[in-house]
């Protein structure tokens, strides 16, 4: 019971890292300032995995390995602190390949995590507070993903469906993720 508690706290702050370092890289691959409340927040709490990571991880064509790349070691620690929590395991060298793979997997959960936080947000803000002074950073995360449904679907009664049909799409994501994790955390992790 206590290495359950234990691994949903870790798990709950490995999430956050790993949500804030992923904030980070698509500011930076949608050229979004960071000068705001919510840019400095990020820029503060992730410049002390960042600023080293980018002595080794240099940024390329906007996408910058030196945010992605410890948020996936990040997850994929958490894969290999819950098989120690768990009942053990057999070769470390499949662990290791399934802490990696299943780490991307949770990356990617996160990812897909972020930009619903992120279309919600930006959706429930327009209805609410339009000018509120985080609304351009979160619509600048929003556009990219919503942009391509707007453009091919029309406004009914005025209002943009753009956001729910995201939605949708991006929860048969993590449900067709999911299942897709289970199989492969079976074959590496059993």
């Amino acid at each position: 019971m206590l290495g359950g508690l234990v691994m949903l706290i870790l798990e709950a702050l490995a999430s956050f890292l790993t949500l804030l370092l992923l904030t980070r890289a698509l500011m930076r691959w949608l050229r979004i300032s960071f000068i705001n409340p919510l840019g400095q927040f990020i820029l503060a709490t992730t410049d002390w995995i960042v600023r080293p990571a980018q002595r080794f991880l240099p940024a390329t064509g906007g996408f910058d390995m030196s945010c992605w790349v410890p948020a996936w070691i990040v997850q994929a620690l958490v894969v290999i602190i819950g098989a120690l929590f768990g009942s053990g395991f057999g070769n470390p060298l499949a662990l290791l390949v399934g802490a990696l793979v299943i780490g991307g997997f949770e990356l990617l959960r996160n990812l897909l995590h972020l930009v619903m936080i992120v279309v919600i947000v930006s959706a429930v803000l327009s209805w609410v507070n339009p000018h509120a002074p985080i609304a351009p950073m979160v619509n600048a995360l929003a556009r990219p993903f919503l942009a391509p449904l707007s453009r091919r679907m029309p406004p009914v009664g005025g209002v943009d469906l753009s956001p729910l049909v995201l939605l949708l799409i991006l929860q048969v994501m993590l449900f067709l993720l999911a299942s897709l994790r289970a199989h492969l955390g079976g074959l590496f992790l059993a």
